[in-house]
């Protein structure tokens, strides 16, 4: 098999297998339920896991190395943040015959550590958000006039125990689910009390948190590849929607010219973290001066890939023709102002939209429509595999139980 890929049910798994079985490649796509998005796509080999990266992490690394192995898989692909994690920090125990196109395990760390990269984005040229860092749920809060704000713990996935909060087992019982990861969602704060109760809400392993002060104007990502300190494509997309409605996944974006000083900072970033395989960093665009301000680094396949690979950037495509050693020809072309659209999370908006307030709820409705007439590609629905679509469908129904241990 050319390459594996888990995490089936995540969008980016569709896109990437829809990719790479287009570029001809042996795909699999692992998962731990039968039935998800990617598994059902056209040309995939569709494959069960037992374990999944949230509850038993090293059981599940274990699990996906061997099955690559079993399989003769030359690149390895997981898709989540668990998922990544869990399998690089086993990597010295897979098959060498393996290729896994992500940087090391304490590089991979770093740019998901939200407080540690502050610096980094600082020095290469980028927009801090104002920012205090919460050291404990107890710690004292800035005035009112700080919020509305945004709690970030310094990482989206963190460990637990079943034995203390953020610990390991010294057992030596075997008993599997002893320790795990959990993900912790970024929560939005419009008053002292109403932060105090997220902090309080939240386990001991997800501070320190970052406090910052929330950045208003449109979420605008660059997304490289950057392989051997070469840039070898890249892309930019600024979000018109999002779920939910103040600030979150998007879901429905388009493909724009990233500015010079976004693509040089980018570049410094990704230097200084000495950078290998794929990344997005997220900023959002000051609508008063203009500037992009640092939000995140993501160092895996992100969920609106596809709008890459419409917009003729074909990252996974690249990515893995880069792990099997081919020589690639660099891509910084591609098509400005496509525009893709996630239907059933674009639906989520609108009803979030209708029962918050957001704004007027024609407005929510005429926008919701307006999509229908911009001439925007369906991120999931495709005439040539309509199969992904209908699980989406059966899932967003309630009929279909999505495969998302943990989240």
């Amino acid at each position: 098999m050319d390459v594996l890929l888990t995490d089936g049910n995540e969008r980016a798994a569709l896109a990437a297998a829809r990719s790479l079985v287009r570029a001809g490649f042996d795909v699999g796509v692992a998962a731990t339920r039968g039935v998800t998005l990617a598994g059902v796509s056209r040309g995939v080999r569709r494959l069960r896991l037992s374990t999944d990266p949230f509850a038993d992490p090293d059981a599940y690394a274990a699990e996906v190395g061997c099955l690559a192995q079993r399989l003769g898989t030359r690149v390895l692909l997981p898709v989540t943040d668990a998922s990544v994690e869990a399998v690089l920090d086993y990597c010295p125990r897979r098959p060498s015959s393996v290729a896994l196109p992500f940087p090391d395990l304490e590089t991979y760390r770093k740019a998901s550590d939200k407080a540690a990269m502050l610096e980094y984005a600082r020095a290469a040229g980028l927009v801090v958000p104002e920012t205090i860092v919460l050291a404990a749920a107890g710690a004292e809060l800035p005035q009112s006039d700080f919020f509305p704000a945004v709690a970030k713990p310094h990482r989206s996935v963190v460990s637990w125990s079943a034995y203390g909060d953020g610990e390991r087992s010294n057992s030596n019982n075997g008993a599997k689910n002893n320790h795990g990861r959990r993900h912790l969602a970024v929560r939005f704060v419009d008053t002292p009390d109403q932060c105090r109760a997220v902090l309080d809400a939240l386990p001991v392993s997800a501070f320190p948190v970052l406090l910052q002060r929330r950045i208003r104007g449109a979420g605008e990502g660059l997304f490289v590849l950057r392989w051997n300190g070469q840039i070898v494509a890249q892309f930019a997309h600024r979000r018109l929607r999002e779920k939910p409605p103040e600030g979150g996944v998007s879901v429905y974006r388009e493909s724009i010219a990233p500015s010079a000083s976004l693509v040089d900072a980018g570049r410094r970033l990704l230097e200084a973290l000495n950078w290998h395989g794929v990344a997005m960093i997220e900023c959002k665009r000051d609508p008063e001066t203009g500037r992009h301000v640092f939000m995140e680094v993501n160092g895996r396949l992100w969920g609106s890939l596809q709008l890459a690979i419409d917009a003729g950037v074909d990252f996974p495509t690249l990515l893995v023709r880069c792990a099997m050693g081919e020589s690639v020809r660099p891509c910084h072309a591609y098509r400005v102002g496509v525009r893709s659209r996630w239907f059933w999370g674009d639906v989520d908006q609108l009803y979030l939209r209708i029962r918050s307030g957001h704004g007027s709820r024609w407005s929510a409705v005429r926008d919701f429509l307006s999509a229908f007439l911009q001439g925007g590609r369906s991120e999931i629905w495709r005439w040539k595999d309509p199969a992904p679509f209908a699980v989406e469908t059966l899932q967003w129904l309630g009929i279909v139980t999505p495969d998302t241990p943990g989240r």
